[in-house]
């Protein structure tokens, strides 16, 4: 009876049902893959998990040349990826699928890194504008100071 009603509810795991991240339990068959962001994120180019899923979801992300916007587009070995990193193009090829997110020695064994960083590589910044100058050591305007400075506002 209690059999039946874990039937009824769909919480009986034992028939190959789904897991959390909608991937089968058991057995990784030829045509298996895994999502798109959490490969990144196992792979240590992102620090969580939702920043993975936001880049995939903006369209920042290449699969093979072609953007894509799917975070749960089933990656597969030998895909080329194309995203930007911070400042960075990055360039990598899927070696293996991860199993689960562990040090980084591990995660640099997922893929090759077609393109590694460069100076010449990066993207260009932008520089912030240069603050009021003041010369060193001048400390707070005196009172003799703030009153020209009161009488130059009052000639503009």
């Amino acid at each position: 009876m209690a059999g039946d009603a874990a039937m009824m509810n769909g919480s009986d795991k034992t028939q190959g049902s789904p897991g959390e991240d909608g991937q089968n339990a058991g057995g990784d068959g030829p045509n298996e893959g895994q999502r798109l962001d959490k490969w990144l994120w196992s792979a240590r180019f992102f620090k969580s998990r939702s920043l993975a899923t936001k880049v995939c979801q903006g369209g920042l992300v290449r699969i093979d040349g072609e953007p894509t916007a799917k975070p749960h587009y089933k990656l597969r070995s030998g895909e080329v990826l194309t995203f930007r990193q911070g400042d960075q193009i990055r360039v990598i090829k899927v070696l293996l699928l991860a199993t689960r997110r562990g040090p980084a020695k591990e995660a640099q064994t997922l893929y090759e890194d077609l393109a590694p960083p460069s100076a010449e590589a990066r993207l260009p910044r932008r520089k912030a504008p240069p603050p009021g100058k003041r010369d060193p050591g001048a400390g707070r305007p005196t009172k003799k100071d703030r009153r020209e400075i009161a009488r130059l506002k009052d000639e503009l």
